[in-house]
């Protein structure tokens, strides 16, 4: 007789670390009332074989948050579910082999502390006391987290599993899922021993979720790669130093020649990452088996003789170690490494926990964040790095199979920010992709559409190894300065594809979009800004209203947005409303026309009434076809959006700009528009704008309409206004090296931490180094010195006044 049950609250699919601490997580929260489905037993798909590294390090801020909780949950698990754990608390040690590596060591040191931990830079000589068997040769240096570990996956999962059942949850293994339908505002999940009906599902099923996903109409971004690592066999003088030393060796990762070394008993276990990496279950000859529990590829040591050899040299005693065993399991990849955590996109009731490349160290935080999701439809931190919402419909799968292996074989790179990755590009491109590439646009993909980061001259030099570098300074630097320089002193035009952009039209849009933003709605022929709050008053998303007529608007976001923004504008919208909601985005195309010059452009070529304010709109022609010229510019100097139909988008542009060349006319790109909008305080989406701020804290309160009986996160804001902000949002001047603040810069006053940044870059208008950023509230005072930390080193910086650094008044903005 089957033990499933007929209903259940959630339903969880899939029994690895993540689905069991997802289960636990939301059991603990209070929903007991839930059941996790096991094709075999737990642990069956890459759990099972996984080394059980528990590192903390990321340079992501909200990975990091989910691996130190990991971290935290697992020191005192064991005790609180009463279940026997072996868990290593051995330290790490990160090798550095070069000066941009210790920047990035310096960096992460930095977050670390912010989040309480106590990470440290090691100098070649410090390394060897920590780790004697060390050969030093060609380091800058190291960094160490006395947090890192390892842990056995299998009891892991075991003890969540324990700490579930123990608060009322379900654990049904040997019971596949083989098919969900919706019914009646409930999902059925069938499976052989029946269907269970639940209000919620989450797929957790690992390098098997593309399968799975298959079943709710969804096709989730990923692949699955092959990891091996080989377990060596025990080695005399490890076994007496470890026994002297009553603990094992910190584990040791080579970052920059991509593998781990770690302590295995008294052996050793090494895992590389390696560049000559391969895919599996890609191709026809290939497909996913029906079930691959408790199974491995065969061994492919060929691919790891270099690593090896590297390992043996810098750790000598590696050598005299026979192998023990080769481990060569599938593990899921994203198109960039993280997992996807949140809302199923376009799926009701259904979330993601999957394609975890790293499972076991970033689980406890996994199970968390999703439990979060469900119970309360937000998470505590900002989780963007993983929300699912964060691909739409670009990510084919071979797209996905390029960037994993890229992601693969570059496992511990340092992502420069001027470095743009090659692969999986030009998914999407602009209707004059051609007319830019030719005039020395250098690309970067925002939401697969292509966009021109900087326009490069004949003698530039684009290669890859000059953007290894978290410096302003490189062949970039001068034309970014001369793209700025043309726009602020004539014109400037910057190709914007992929704007998302949203149509509602019909009775009671206004009287929605009134409830729903902080602020006003703007009237016909009017543009504004509206912020979106959650109950708690925190920011969610920026969107820009065009109002068109009464009740006709289009709501136009960031171009990476799309899916998570129109989601947010669903899950509001009332069943019964009268108006309709779409998503128009591939129907039209934008450009940037903005400078002083730039209206004696428009004057030649369009019927335009250039007369028109700030913050108007209009229907125009230019080169006899229709566009939309908005008097708005992210870039704070006079100018105009130029909208259009993607079909006629390549004619204006020429018109543009022909007419353009006698007037100054310069080619802009996303790099020069992120200064320019820096130097105006303007916020970014997911930097400065994200849900780890409220819109108080985000300096945000004259978008706000308190005199609105109700609009969403109200209540949240009321009190916090009443209650005082505990930090504020400023801009600062820096006086910067030869870095600029880069996200999550800590702020110091005082020898402590006082706030963090959310942006920073050059002014090329001003001549200064900018961050904008989130400081304590007592402290956001109009000439307060503080610190910013960069890469290890701090800086002086003064807060500034609440108004643009570049033209404070905005007149040359409203010319």
């Amino acid at each position: 007789m089957s033990n499933l049950p007929s209903h259940a609250r959630v339903v969880i699919i899939g029994g690895g670390a993540v689905g069991a601490s997802s289960l636990y997580h939301l059991a603990k929260a209070g929903w007991a009332d839930c059941v996790l489905l096991e094709k075999n037993e737990l642990t069956a798909g890459s759990t099972w074989h996984a080394a059980g590294n528990v590192p903390t390090f990321s340079s992501s801020w909200s990975i990091m948050n989910m691996q130190r909780y990991s971290a935290s949950l697992y020191r005192e698990l064991g005790t609180l579910v009463d279940y026997p754990m072996n868990y290593h608390v051995t330290g790490s040690i990160r090798l550095g082999h070069s000066k941009e590596r210790l920047q990035e060591f310096k960096r992460v040191v930095g977050m670390g502390r912010y989040q309480g931990m106590d990470l440290d830079i090691l100098t070649p000589d410090e390394m060897r006391s920590r780790y004697p068997f060390l050969e030093t040769h060609e380091l800058t240096g190291a960094l160490y987290d006395p947090y890192d570990g390892d842990i056995d996956p299998a009891q892991l999962t075991q003890a969540l599993a324990k700490g579930a059942r123990d608060l009322g949850a379900k654990i049904i293994r040997f019971c596949p899922v083989t098919g969900a339908r919706r019914e009646n505002d409930e999902w059925v999940i069938s499976t052989p021993q029946g269907e269970i009906r639940c209000e919620y599902v989450v797929n957790a099923a690992g390098y098997y979720a593309r399968e799975v996903g298959k079943m709710f109409g969804r096709d989730v971004p990923m692949m699955v790669m092959s990891h091996q690592y080989i377990l060596f066999d025990e080695i005399p003088e490890l076994a007496a130093w470890s026994k002297e030393a009553g603990h094992k060796l910190p584990l040791l990762r080579d970052v920059d020649s991509s593998y781990y070394l770690r302590q295995e008993k008294y052996g050793m276990n090494l895992g590389p990452y390696e560049k000559n990496c391969r895919a599996h279950w890609v191709t026809p000859d290939d497909p996913m088996p029906e079930d691959f529990s408790f199974q491995l590829f065969a061994d492919d040591l060929e691919r790891l003789e270099w690593y090896l050899n590297d390992a043996v040299e810098r750790v000598p005693i590696l050598g005299t170690a026979g192998l023990s065993r080769v481990i060569n399991g599938p593990i899921p990849y994203a198109p960039d490494g993280n997992p996807l955590i949140g809302p199923m996109p376009g799926v009701p009731n259904a979330f993601e926990a999957c394609v975890f490349t790293f499972g076991i160290c970033q689980a406890g935080g996994a199970g968390k964040v999703l439990a979060e999701w469900v119970t309360e439809g937000q998470t505590e931190w900002d989780m963007w790095s993983c929300d699912p919402r964060r691909y739409t419909d670009y990510t084919d799968q071979d797209y996905c199979i390029a960037k994993g292996m890229e992601i693969y074989g570059h496992e511990y790179a340092m992502h420069f920010p001027k470095y743009y990755w090659p692969a999986g590009r030009g998914k999407k491109l602009s209707p004059i992709h051609d007319r830019i590439a030719a005039l020395g646009a250098q690309f970067k993909p925002y939401n697969g559409w292509e966009r021109a980061m900087w326009y490069a001259k004949p003698g530039d030099d684009t290669s890859e190894q000059a953007t290894q570098t978290w410096g302003r300074e490189g062949p970039w630097a001068r034309r970014i300065e001369e793209e700025c320089l043309a726009v602020r002193d004539a014109a400037g035009i910057l190709d914007l594809p992929g704007f998302s952009r949203f149509r509602i039209k019909g009775e009671g849009a206004r009287e929605w979009l009134t409830g729903l933003i902080t602020g006003r709605v703007p009237k016909p022929g009017r543009i504004g800004l509206a912020y979106f709050a959650d109950d708690k008053g925190r920011i969610v998303t920026e969107m820009s209203v065009m109002a068109i007529e009464e009740d006709f608007f289009f709501l136009i976001t960031a171009a990476t947005a799309q899916w998570h923004d129109f989601e947010w504008l669903q899950k509001h919208r009332p069943a019964d409303a009268a108006f309709t909601l779409d998503d128009v985005t591939a129907n039209f195309s934008c450009q940037i026309l903005t400078g002083p010059r730039s209206r004696d452009i428009l004057a030649e070529i369009s019927d335009a009434d250039l007369t028109k304010g700030w913050l108007t709109h209009q229907t125009a022609q230019i080169a006899g076809r229709y566009c939309q010229l908005v008097r708005v510019s992210f870039a704070g100097e006079l100018g105009w959006e130029i909208h259009t139909k993607v079909d006629e988008t390549a004619a204006i542009f020429d018109t543009v700009w022909a007419a353009g060349q006698k007037h100054g006319l310069k080619p802009f790109g996303m790099e020069a528009l992120d200064s320019l909008r820096i130097e105006k305080g303007y916020r970014a989406w997911k930097g400065d704008l994200s849900t780890d701020y409220t819109v108080l804290q985000g300096g945000l309160e004259r978008f706000v309409d308190w005199s609105k009986p109700t609009f969403k996160g109200k209540a949240a804001l009321e009190r916090e206004k009443q209650q005082g902000v505990s930090k504020r949002f400023v801009t600062l001047t820096v006086e910067a090296g030869e870095c600029d603040a880069p996200y999550m810069s800590t702020l110091w006053s005082g020898g402590e931490v006082v706030g963090e940044t959310t942006s920073g870059n050059w002014g090329y208008r001003v001549g200064k180094s900018i961050a904008l950023g989130m400081l304590r509230a007592d402290l956001a005072v109009p000439g307060q010195e503080i610190e910013v930390e960069i890469f290890g080193e701090r800086f002086k910086a003064i807060v500034q006044l609440d108004q643009p650094l570049w033209d404070p008044s905005n007149e040359r903005l409203r010319a």
